[in-house]
Parts: structure tokens; C-alpha cells; sequence
């Protein structure tokens, strides 16, 4: 879309603030409100036209919004939804603008942070999943993109849940089955089961334990060996970090993490 281009004679939109295989995220003002404060927009399109993936696509929209209402207005943590629609196949949400930057600002590349910043971080992230969590919704895509870091507070926001990118993926394999083409999620962040499109809550709790291992160790998670014997990363070498923080997120791996939610989680860091 165009800057200046005005969205239900209600949203103009100023300037892009992302593109991808998904969709497009705007800056706008909202024009019906005093002093035009900013919002986003994210626009949304499926790949087919099919009237079963659009329908589809419809159901899966109407979920996501309430979702998204429901957690913005629980929780200051993640952006409040002010408004959905829907225009001819093409979808938008429209939220709350976080000022501020993602936390990839903050994990360079090549720059191991303390333990200390690395344990606050997690427990941010953590806060702002629990009630996520607690209402049985699971993010998918925890990784620094989609991590703000407020400015007016140092608060981190959790932004762009990923089954909202499930409406841009709908495609039709055969008549009447529709299907999503890709997993949902970030190679290095996304836990084995949901790579297969399974995921689950402690799927999410995986991609916290990986941003940690990014923050320690200054290396995407990806970019790290693994085991031969067990598949896990190794990367204790490449961090000073205590035996405490680091057997809790090597627990990540295993089994016995699979249950602890996100309060739990809190509680051990």
C-alpha cells in the first residue's frame, strides 16, 4: 500500500514497517481520534482465492482477532486490537503501536551479554506468556523480531503471534481439503514438534530457552553444533553462564520441561 492511503475512511497509512511471505505491517494514524495517535496495520492475503481456502481463511480470522482482543486487553504486554476487517479476499488487523525497538537491537551478532541481563530478559519474556499460556494460546514464533522492548517503560511486548500467518499459508490440495503449505515459526526457535506442525504451549517455552542461548552466546541458535548422539546444540563452551541458568535451559530439550509453563519457568531463573 501507499502512504496516504486511507483505510475505511478511518486508518491513513504513513509509512511500511515490514514485508514478507506473510503479509505487510503499516505504520498509520488513526484519523477519527484526537490528535491522530499511531497505529499498525497488518494486511493480510492468501495465496489462493479458492472459496474453500478463503473461507477458511475467514474462520481462522475471526479466531485470531479475538484471540488478540482478549490477550491485549488481559495483559499490557501484548498490543491491544482495535479493529478488524475484512476487504473483497484480503484481511487487516489493526493495534496498538509499541514504541520502541526488538530485542535483536540488543543480541548483536558476535556480543555475549551477561547472565544477569540474560535472566531479566527471560523473565520479561515469561510475563508476558503466562497469560498467553493461561488461556491455552501458543505464540509459535518467539524469536528477538517479534520481542519489543517499550521505550516508555523497558517492559518487553510480545508482538506478531504466529497463527495469525496461518491465513497468508492456506493453499488447497485436493477439492474440498484445505491445508497450510509451511510451518509456522523461525528455524533455530521452533521446537522439533512444531517444524512437523504440531506445536504445543511448550513449544514456546523452547524458542524463551533459545533467545537465551542467543543472548549468552552471541550466536544464532541455528548457527550452533549439536550433539551427534542426543540432536541438542552445544553451546556451553561459547557462554559464561552459571551451572544454574545453564542445566535450566538444557532442560529445554528434555522431557521433563515439557509440562512447566511459563510461571513456572520464572520461578527457576
Amino acid at each position: 500500500m501507499q502512504s496516504g492511503k486511507i483505510l475505511r475512511n478511518h486508518y491513513k497509512i504513513i509509512d511500511s514497517l515490514g514485508s514478507g511471505g506473510f503479509g505487510d505491517t503499516y505504520l498509520a494514524e488513526d484519523l477519527d481520534l484526537p490528535g491522530n495517535p499511531k497505529c499498525v496495520v497488518k494486511h493480510l492475503k492468501p495465496r489462493s482465492s479458492d472459496p474453500e481456502v478463503l473461507a477458511t481463511a475467514q474462520r481462522l480470522f475471526e479466531r485470531e482477532a479475538e484471540t488478540l482482543y482478549k490477550l491485549g486487553k488481559d495483559l499490557e504486554q501484548i498490543p491491544k486490537l482495535f479493529a478488524h476487517f475484512q476487504e473483497g479476499t484480503e484481511f487487516y488487523l489493526v493495534q496498538e503501536y509499541i514504541e520502541g525497538q526488538d530485542i535483536s537491537q540488543e543480541l548483536t551478532p558476535g556480543k555475549k551479554l551477561s547472565e544477569s541481563y540474560t535472566i531479566a530478559l527471560l523473565k520479561g519474556i515469561l510475563e508476558a506468556l503466562v497469560v498467553a499460556h493461561q488461556n491455552n494460546i501458543i505464540h509459535r514464533d518467539i524469536k528477538p523480531q517479534n520481542l519489543m522492548r517499550r521505550k516508555s517503560d523497558n517492559k518487553i511486548v510480545l508482538i506478531d503471534f504466529g497463527a495469525v500467518k496461518e491465513i497468508s499459508v492456506l493453499t488447497t490440495n485436493q477439492p474440498g481439503t484445505t491445508t497450510l503449505t509451511v510451518a509456522v515459526g523461525t528455524p533455530g526457535y521452533m521446537a522439533s514438534e512444531q517444524s512437523k506442525g504440531k506445536p504445543k504451549l511448550s513449544s514456546d517455552i523452547y524458542a524463551v530457552g533459545m533467545v537465551g542461548i542467543k543472548a549468552l552466546t552471541g550466536k544464532n541458535p541455528g548457527n550452533l553444533p549439536t550433539d551427534q548422539d542426543t540432536g541438542n546444540i552445544v553451546w556451553r563452551n561459547e557462554a559464561k553462564v552459571s551451572n544454574h541458568l545453564a542445566n535450566i535451559l538444557e532442560l529445554i530439550h528434555k522431557e521433563n520441561l515439557k509440562k512447566v509453563a511459563p510461571s513456572q519457568m520464572r520461578c527457576y531463573c
